[in-house]
């Protein structure tokens, strides 16, 4: 019947198969490709029809997979929803191919619901092309026929009769009732969608792409119409019951004559009639009791029971409910007829007082044209009288003015026969507002009880079905005994006395269901025709309102305009004519003036005056005009003096900007570098850090980086205390406090268990340095001008966070580094934190001391000249005297360190008790501690290397070593210190000093001892000049073998140096 059709379907398949090859050896990402290709040259924007062979090919990559997954993803990814032609085209894509496409596309079409829908909220109510409500409607109709294939899954989407039997395999009456009534409920969304499409033709423009639409809508109407022909004659055929079946019928002749009608209007588009055949109906429907072509519905299976008991039919509804629903609908016509009456009658007294104030307008433009004529007559009467000149001018003008009062009294009426009109009007309107309200409230009356009717007959209806499957299974409990019975009886009065009582039972049965039956279709053909009747009324109803609104809405709005209109014209003549009127009474005015003192001498007084008054005016005008450019000269100046103000603030703010732009760039630097230092394999940092103090300058850095991010917030609003030179400072100050992290935790990676700790360590202390980079990069100017005012504020405080969080983080990372039993140090203390302070640097104290009386005995110990040399006892003199030296500094160092710990305590702590300080302060405090012992062990260490020295059991490099080692624990001592110190502090100076001290005194120590070990390697030369050639080849492989070695032994001694300092880091001191 149709041209362009589908692929051929198979009579029977399987659409839940889980694994499919395709049917064509072709490439599924090609196919793919393709597949994208057709969707979207299928879905133009182009106000053209959708091509067929892109059409098809869709359908046969659905055919060729056995899925349509790929096909709505391609619609998806499709800018589809941004143009309503496209949306369009793409659903009468989807139409064909659930009609024609495989049969899972069915199945998977429910999951894509959601987007059908969307493709209806996209489109606005005032769409350019008009597509908006066929993309509505057509998105109603789609989901409507998918929530039927979801209940009806048998059913393909053509709707074909063969296949539906073949699948089914029933014959049902019931199911085969339900089937056609929901069918005819599609076939009546089809209708209404072809009415949508052919009311929205244009006949200025093609309309290809609308018609294209009706081409599914042709092939589905007449699938539904073949199957329900079909369906019915096979029911007539296993049915007695006709009476049942009429409803459908009569549903059924309605629906093929709108067929008729619709497919009569397609065979007139040759557009159409291109693309299908469109079918041609008779004009009177097919007789459905002659069985046709219409294959018969499948036999039940031989087990069913013989005589088939037809379905049950609603109760005839009683004589009261008849009633009922008759007194209502009377109610309701009697409402309306009322409401009809008042508004007659309302019509008719407003036509009655239109024509009383029309009489009235009349009566009284008679009486003023009367009064008018009057009094032009008295006036001529009084002209005769007068002779002179001045008289009939006074008349004239008397004349002229009693013709404009008659004009303003002519005026005051109209204006009243207006005002008269609005009002009457308003009465109309507010009369047909109650009207229209009072019959939407006695509609939705109406509505409501018709729905408590329809609830009534559904819980009627479905209680009869409950009773109608109950009585089923009984009746087949009954055939099922009574088969067993004959089997069994022996008694033949006996089994002839039981089955005659069973049969008179069954037929009661029977008969019960068949009133039920029929009582059923009965009450479903009164609420078929109540919805109907009440839909056309409510329809009716609707229509009338919108009807009524719209005339009164126009018939308001020209009333407002006409009357504004008016008044508008008759205010302008009215403030005309007293504009006149004025104008008039001061000509009268002035003649009765010049009447009654025409006198020259009047006159030249009046010029005399006048002059006066020009010279005055003269005058007072240069005056004004010389006081106004002094002021705007004034003004010059002003304006010129602030923006020249204005111009050297703007330079003055840039400048500072450059400058801390400048310094925040130098920042950058400082910690780029040290991140540099930080990644660098061949740098090891600061090799006398220890977590304790490492982690002090953490938490200086912290306070460091709230400092920076408040003062320059102040620097921002122009508050107190937000100066630049203060942003200057504290960013150097973060700076610096966060490259000494940076280089410290580089130094305490030699701690670390492992590389991989060591990788970790440096890594998070890499994010700090990185988040402080880009604080000092992101409150640079140039970036700052970016954002608005209020926000510039909220950089300095996130960026600190951010630093915040990642120093954190690196602290809990250090801290891992600190030892358990160090870490407890201070929480052993008991309260008690600064008696251990003192009593640590009391200890370093001690230690020096006793080093110092050590060195005393030393160097009064007698010299043994047998054993040593004269030279060599001058290098043990040098020696003792370099170590007495770095001992004497250290004294004045810890006492120095002393001094500034118990300074920094005393400014500090500020209310609150030394304890509570280095509580606050525990980082600080462990840091401090541990550099005290560090400069004690040290101090030990150098005076038992110059002991070993002198007795022969050391070496010169132990003593280079302890002395290396005294220099690093004073450096750690001196930066402790300095993290908690005050800029500019005396104390803090004389630590320096001392340190300073020390270090040049540990210098000279090393340069001594390097000077001997330089010339016992001078004694030691051999002249190689003079060796053979081979003696001389063999002291080099000699020097080769064993710089080997000793390169192999320094490997395993740093291999084991670095096990021993972590190992002697992590385990408790001991005396």
């Amino acid at each position: 019947m149709f041209g362009g059709g589908g692929r051929s379907r198979p009579g029977v398949f399987d659409v839940d198969e889980e694994i499919h090859y395709p049917t064509r050896p072709v490439d599924k990402e090609k196919a793919e490709h393709e597949l994208v290709i057709n969707i979207k040259k299928a879905t133009s924007p182009e106000e053209t029809a959708p091509k067929q062979k892109h059409v098809r090919k869709c359908i046969m990559y659905t055919w060729d997979y056995h899925s349509s997954i790929s096909f709505w993803s391609g619609l998806r990814v499709q800018p589809i929803l941004a143009d309503e032609v496209q949306t369009f085209k793409a659903l009468i894509t989807v139409h064909k191919v659930l009609q024609e496409g495989h049969p899972v596309s069915l199945k998977e079409a429910h999951g894509q619901t959601a987007w059908l829908e969307t493709c209806a909220r996209t489109v606005g109510g005032d769409s350019q092309r008009g597509y908006a409500p066929l993309i509505k409607t057509y998105v109603q109709f789609i989901l409507a026929k998918l929530r039927f294939h979801r209940l009806r899954p048998e059913f393909n989407g053509l709707f074909e009769y063969e296949e539906y039997v073949t699948l089914k395999g029933i014959d049902d009456p019931n199911e085969g009732y339900e089937t056609i009534s929901d069918l005819m409920g599609l076939q009546d969304q089809i209708e209404s969608f072809q009415k949508t499409i052919f009311s929205h033709f244009r006949h200025s423009v093609e309309n290809e792409c609308r018609i294209s639409a009706l081409v599914p809508l042709v092939k589905e109407s007449w699938g539904i119409y073949r199957f329900i022909t079909s369906m019915l004659r096979a029911m007539y055929r296993r049915t007695n019951d006709t009476d049942a079946l009429e409803p459908l019928r009569e549903r059924y002749t309605s629906q093929h004559y709108s067929l008729r009608k619709f497919y009569y209007e397609c065979s007139n588009l040759k557009f159409l009639t291109q693309l299908i055949n469109v079918p041609k109906l008779g004009h009177e429907p097919p007789n459905l009791l002659d069985a046709g072509d219409a294959p018969d519905l499948p036999a039940r299976p031989k087990t069913a029971a013989k005589n088939p008991t037809p379905p049950p039919a609603m109760p005839s509804p009683s004589a009261a409910e008849i009633d009922e629903q008759a007194r209502m609908l009377k109610q309701y016509e009697d409402k309306q007829a009322a409401l009809q009456a008042q508004r007659d009658a309302e019509e008719r007294r407003r036509l009655d007082s239109e024509q009383q104030a029309q009489r009235e307008f009349d009566e009284r433009q008679r009486q003023q044209a009367e009064a008018q004529r009057q009094a032009q007559d008295q006036l001529m009467q009084h002209q005769m009288m007068y002779n002179n000149q001045a008289a009939q001018q006074q008349s004239e003008l008397e004349r002229e003015l009693l013709a404009m009062r008659g004009q303003y009294e002519r005026d005051q009426i109209f204006l009243e026969q207006y005002d008269r009109r609005v009002k009457a009007l308003e009465a109309e309107l507010s009369g047909v507002n109650v009207n229209v309200n009072s019959q939407l409230a006695a509609r939705d009356e109406l509505i409501k009880q018709l729905q408590d009717q329809v609830t009534l007959w559904r819980n009627k209806y479905e209680a009869l079905a409950k009773l109608y499957s109950q009585l089923r299974t009984e009746h087949l409990d009954m055939l099922s005994k009574f088969k067993q019975m004959n089997l069994k009886a022996n008694s033949a009065q006996e089994a002839v006395d039981r089955m005659e009582r069973m049969e008179r039972d069954l037929k009661a049965k029977n008969l019960e269901l068949a009133d039920m039956l029929r009582e059923r279709d009965r009450a479903r053909f009164d609420i078929d025709r109540q919805k109907s009747s009440h839909k056309e009324e409510i329809d009716r109803i609707r229509r009338e309102l919108s009807f009524a609104n719209e005339r009164a809405e126009d018939a308001s709005r020209s009333k407002n305009s006409e009357v504004s209109t008016v008044m508008s014209k008759y205010n302008r003549q009215l403030s005309e004519l007293e504009d006149s009127l004025r104008s008039k009474q001061l000509q009268i005015d002035d003649l009765l003036s010049k009447l009654d003192n025409a006198s020259g001498d009047v006159e030249r007084l009046r010029d005399e005056k006048d002059q006066e008054i020009m010279i005055l005016q003269s005058a007072m005008d240069n005056t004004i005009e010389q006081l106004s450019e002094a002021q705007q000269n004034q003004g010059l100046m002003d304006e010129t003096t602030n923006a020249q103000i204005d111009t050297l603030i703007l330079d003055n703010r840039k400048k500072l900007n450059q400058i801390i732009d400048s310094i925040l760039q130098a920042c950058v630097h400082k910690v780029d570098d040290a991140i540099y230092e930080l990644e660098s394999p061949t740098q090891a940092g600061n090799l006398n850090s220890t977590p304790e103090y490492t982690l002090s300058m953490i938490e200086k850095s912290l306070n460091n980086a709230t400092e920076f991010a408040t003062i320059y917030n102040l620097y921002l609003g122009g508050q107190v205390g937000g100066d630049h030179v203060e942003v200057i400072k504290s960013a150097n100050e973060f700076a610096q406090s966060l490259s000494d992290v940076l280089i410290n935790t580089k130094g305490i990676t030699r701690l670390a268990s492992d590389d991989d700790a060591s990788d970790k360590i440096i890594n998070v202390a890499k994010s700090a340095g990185d988040v402080g980079l880009r604080f000092f990069e992101n409150l640079q100017s140039y970036k700052l001008d970016l954002l608005q005012p209020a926000q510039r504020k909220e950089v300095a405080m996130r960026n600190n966070s951010q630093a915040r969080t990642a120093l954190t983080k690196l602290s809990e990372v250090v801290d891992g580094l600190v030892p358990k039993g160090k870490s407890g140090a201070l929480a052993r203390a008991n309260g008690d934190i600064g008696d251990l302070v003192e009593q640590e640097m009391s200890s370093a104290a001690r230690a020096i001391e006793a080093a110092t009386e050590r060195l005393q005995q030393l160097m009064s110990r007698p010299r043994d000249t047998s054993r040593y040399s004269a030279i060599d006892l001058q290098v043990h003199d040098s020696i003792l005297s370099a170590a007495m030296a770095i001992t004497n500094a250290i004294s004045r160092l810890i006492k120095a360190a002393t001094e500034s710990q118990q300074e920094i305590v005393s400014q500090g702590k500020g209310s609150s008790t030394t304890q509570q300080f280095y509580k606050r302060n525990n980082r600080w405090t462990e840091g401090l501690i541990s550099a005290a012992k560090a400069v004690a062990f040290a101090t030990n260490l150098l005076i038992e290397s110059a002991d070993g020295v002198l007795s022969g059991t050391h070496s010169l490099e132990q003593l280079i070593v302890a002395s290396n080692e005294v220099a690093g624990a004073t450096a750690q001592l001196v930066a402790a210190s300095r993290v908690k110190a005050n800029l500019m502090s005396k104390t803090q100076e004389r630590l320096e000093a001392a340190a300073k001290a020390v270090t040049m005194a540990c210098k000279a120590l090393v340069r001594q001892v390097k000077a001997v070990s330089a010339r016992q390697t001078e004694e030691e030369d051999v002249d190689y000049k003079s060796m053979a050639v081979l003696e001389f080849k063999t002291r080099e492989m000699e020097q080769q073998v064993e710089i080997l070695k000793l390169e192999k032994d320094l490997g395993a001694a740093r291999h084991r140096l670095g096990a021993m300092r972590r190992a002697g880091y992590h385990t408790e001191e001991t005396d």
